[in-house]
C-alpha cells in the first residue's frame, strides 16, 4: 500500500493534540509558530522535541540561535493560536500588540499562557519536509490552574468539564 501525503494529513486529523507555541528571538525581534509536534522524550536529563516546518522563519530562528521555548496554550487563546498559525504571515511581526516577557534563555513569551519550557537545542534530525529539535529544557513555568487548548479534526476544542 502506498500512503500519500493526502493520506496521512487525514488519518492524523483523529489525533487529538494540545496546542503551543514555539518562539525564539533574533536581530529582527520576536516571533514563533503553532506547532501540535510537540512531545516529551525523557526525564533525566529534561528533553522535549518539537518538528518545525523547514523553511519557515521559527525553524531559522531555532537554528541559528540554539535557544527557543515551548509554550502551551489555554482553553481561551484560540485566536493567538490562529494568529501564530498563519493569520498573521511568517513574515511580519506576530508578537505586534501581544504583551510578552523574555524566559532566561531570551525566548519571548506571551504574558498569558498555561505553561511554558525554555530549551536549548542540543540535536537536531531532518524528517521529510521538517526538522525534529531536541530541546533540553533550562526552565519553565506553570500555571497555577487553568485547562489546555486542543486540537482535533481541523478544529480547536476544550476538555469538557466532568464537573
Amino acid at each position: 500500500m502506498t500512503v500519500s501525503s493526502d493520506d496521512l494529513r487525514l488519518w492524523m486529523r483523529r489525533w487529538a493534540s494540545g496546542v503551543t507555541l514555539v518562539t525564539a528571538h533574533d536581530r529582527q525581534g520576536p516571533h514563533g509558530m503553532t506547532v501540535s509536534s510537540f512531545t516529551s522524550l525523557s526525564l533525566d536529563p529534561p528533553l522535549i522535541m518539537v518538528s518545525l516546518e523547514v523553511g519557515s522563519r521559527t525553524h531559522k530562528m531555532v537554528r541559528e540561535g540554539g535557544r527557543f521555548a515551548v509554550v502551551m496554550l489555554q482553553a481561551d487563546q484560540q485566536e493567538l493560536a490562529e494568529r501564530f498559525a498563519g493569520v498573521v504571515p511568517d513574515s511580519e511581526p506576530r508578537f505586534a500588540g501581544v504583551a510578552f516577557t523574555r524566559s532566561p534563555g531570551g525566548a519571548p513569551i506571551p504574558d498569558e499562557r498555561l505553561a511554558y519550557l525554555d530549551c536549548r537545542v542540543v540535536d537536531t534530525h531532518p524528517a521529510g519536509t521538517h526538522t525534529v529539535f531536541i530541546g533540553q529544557v533550562t526552565g519553565g513555568e506553570a500555571a497555577e490552574d487553568g485547562a489546555p487548548l486542543l486540537y482535533f479534526n481541523r478544529a480547536y476544542r476544550r476538555l469538557a468539564d466532568d464537573g
